[in-house]
């Protein structure tokens, strides 16, 4: 059965281009065919000794996942790192032991044991892919639909990095990407957004392979979902394929085809059984989200012709990828020939990557950052727009993007290009009004290796992209999220704009940063924070002006770095009150204190950006900024007070919000909530 080529445009590529594939022979057939059946092995297998998994997937996508490894992907198990490799993004996540297994067979470093710990405490084969427990895995999936962006990013990555490096003498970049998605992923909002803007860019180098089971967790596909699904893609200007996901001829053939020539992104609707081989589960949702019992696996492996014992690894199939493991590495060694030829020919090409591969900052940007002239007072979103243009020309690395509203936002890099479609010499990226799209495909961005991505909307909208954030937490993925109109103080837009318990909400999720800087110098400091940091910050910036305090015009490692800061000591032996502020809101602290101390107050003010850089220092360091006995404490945030208790103790004071925030102008607004000088001393005295 030959491929079907579903749009008019592949039709007639197709009888204009005489070239065909060459045919898979028989014996490389026979041996996919064995590791197809190794998989449906191994799925059956893990679940049923783990008590737990998804054995359908791996069973129904056997034969694809034995001609991705077999031959169809380019890679080398010895170095999972090599940039120039093929990627797999794995969006359906739940299915991880068609990756897992592939892995081990084609030599990653993923034992048999490994795969016998299947969901097993500390195991490299939890229960979703983790891209920072298992060798071979791009990205950490499970959320479906997030893999498919995440390889969009990675597609868009890897296109911006082939636009700035390959020559037309030396072409080293030119891997793909490919993810393999489910009918819950295609059901998911985010592949809509990822897929539209992927389309709209012309990718030709990412291929989804959609596994159409027809089945979803819940029961069949039909309860939920009636669409054209290859009707929608090419809409979004997709090349559409539709094949027998169980034909391996089929599989070779459209694979070979992209390899050859690719101009758009491409979808294989590949028709699937999910659980294929297990008789009275085969095809139905039983086999999607759990074991499929003892009875039902001794059948299945009856009907598959799999030995009867758990884990087996035929010969023929161990065979086969000993044999492949030179190729594996020549793919990498021929590379690595090809990219020394090209640094020889292009030393300042290789001074860039290089750069960008260790993401290598100036040893005197802290020294350039201070003597940035910014205006002031001055909006937080701007003086970061003036950071973000001294550092594009500083960091070759740094790419960037929004969600519609570079322009309010101020991301955009004013000295370079915007991407356009089919053009990737630009650096500032157009998401459009696409927020949780953007946000997993910054993660794919970022793992192409070279890339360090900034990404901004009104911080408000991280409600739309927090799962994409919490997974790049997840896996330390060093993104820079630049969210502006931080607080109810953006005035006329209103309580739908206005974000009041996104700071605690952000502040909850493990390994992120969240910064929120007062004033010029502390955003530059930000910046800094966020360039060092192995993971991902958010830099939480004011609509509104915020005058520039002496008081936080200090080194990096004095002051922001530190997460918390003194900014105003105390006048006598200790302080009446300690007053706490973020953002904006410190300036309003700085004044109070000074109407304290009118009355005869001693006052400390304190600076805390962000919590999760205070809470890594020392103890002595942080008993020396808000230990023993520092008077009332007193913590001034526009934001829910969740949190907050922890710093100023139960009988602490919280200036903070109780409520939704209203639509008026910022001084009623300042009024309305007592974020005025003083509201803060009616409440405080």
């Amino acid at each position: 059965m030959e491929t079907r080529l579903e749009s008019k445009t592949q039709q007639e590529n197709a009888m204009e281009d005489d070239w065909q594939p060459e045919k898979l022979d028989s014996s490389t057939k026979d041996v996919l065919s064995k590791i197809a059946g190794t998989i449906r092995q191994f799925a059956m297998d893990a679940t049923q000794q783990a008590d737990s998994g998804h054995p359908g997937l791996p069973m129904g996508c056997a034969e694809i996942g034995a001609y991705l490894w077999g031959c169809g992907l380019r890679f080398n198990p010895k170095n999972p790192d090599w940039v120039n490799r093929d990627r797999f993004f794995l969006s359906a996540g739940h299915g991880c032991l068609l990756p897992y297994t592939c892995l081990h067979l084609s030599g990653y470093d993923l034992s048999l044991d490994e795969i016998k710990n299947f969901r097993q405490l500390h195991s490299k084969t939890p229960g979703h892919p983790e891209k920072m427990d298992t060798p071979g895995i791009e990205t950490t999936t499970g959320p479906l639909g997030q893999g498919l962006g995440n390889a969009a990013g990675a597609a868009l990555g890897m296109k911006l990095l082939a636009e700035k490096f390959n020559t037309e003498k030396h072409k080293i970049l030119d891997n793909k990407v490919v993810a393999l998605a489910g009918d819950g992923c295609i059901m998911e909002g985010v592949t809509s957004e990822a897929s539209s803007l992927s389309g709209h860019l012309k990718l030709d180098n990412l291929i989804v392979i959609y596994d159409a089971n027809k089945v979803s967790l819940d029961g069949p596909l039909s309860d939920s979902c009636s669409e054209d699904t290859g009707a929608r893609y090419r809409a979004y200007g997709w090349d559409v394929y539709d094949i027998d996901g169980h034909n391996l001829d089929e599989i070779h053939d459209v694979f070979s085809r992209l390899r050859h020539n690719q101009t758009k992104p491409a979808i294989i609707i590949a028709r699937t059984i999910i659980g294929k081989g297990a008789p009275n589960k085969a095809g139905t949702h039983k086999a999607h989200g759990s074991p499929l019992g003892e009875d039902e696996v001794k059948a299945a492996k009856k009907a598959l012709g799999l030995s009867e014992e758990t884990f087996v690894v035929p010969g023929a199939v161990s065979n086969y990828f000993e044999s492949k493991q030179e190729e594996f590495a020549k793919n990498e060694s021929d590379w690595n020939n090809l990219f020394g030829q090209w640094a020889e020919a292009n030393p300042d090409k290789a001074k860039d990557y290089d750069a960008m591969l260790n993401k290598t900052l100036p040893e005197n940007l802290e020294e350039q950052l201070s003597k940035l002239e910014i205006k002031s007072p001055n909006a937080g979103r701007s003086a970061s727009q003036d950071v973000i243009d001294l550092l594009s020309e500083e960091l070759p690395f740094l790419y960037g993007g929004s969600a519609d509203l570079s322009g309010s936002d101020k991301t955009m890099m004013k000295e370079f290009p915007i991407v356009a479609p089919g053009i990737f010499t630009g650096r500032n990226i157009k998401f459009g009004v696409r927020e949780f799209g953007m946000a997993t495909m910054a993660v794919g961005m970022y793992e192409t290796q070279l890339i360090l991505p900034f990404i901004g909307t009104f911080l408000t909208f991280t409600d739309y992209m927090r799962n994409a954030i919490r997974l790049s937490a997840l896996q330390r993925t060093q993104i820079i999220y630049q969210m502006t109109h931080d607080s109810i103080f953006l005035g006329e837009d209103g309580p739908t704009h206005q974000p009041v318990e996104h700071y605690a909400s952000l502040r909850a999720i493990p390994n992120l940063h969240f910064i929120r800087p007062a004033g010029n110098h502390e955003v530059k400091m930000a910046w800094i924070s966020a360039l060092i940091y192995r993971g991902p910050t958010v830099i939480a910036l004011s609509r509104q002006k915020i005058p520039e305090m002496p008081e936080t015009v200090v080194p990096f490692d004095e002051g922001l770095g530190k997460g918390a800061y003194i900014v105003k000591k105390e006048g006598g032996s200790k302080p009446d009150y300690t007053l706490i502020a973020t953002g904006s809101e410190l300036s309003l602290a700085l004044d109070a204190s000074k109407e304290l101390e009118k009355r005869g107050k001693t006052v400390r003010v304190v600076s805390m950006p962000c919590w999760e850089l205070f809470e890594a220092q020392n103890q002595k360091y942080k008993d020396s900024v808000l230990g023993g006995d520092i008077g009332t404490r007193v913590v001034i945030e526009a934001g829910v007070d969740q949190g907050w208790h922890k710093y100023i103790g139960r009988d602490g004071i919280a200036i903070c919000m109780e409520s939704f925030g209203t639509s008026a102008p910022l001084r009623d607004v300042q009024e309305e909530f007592g974020y005025t000088v003083d509201a803060v001393l009616e409440r405080i005295l």
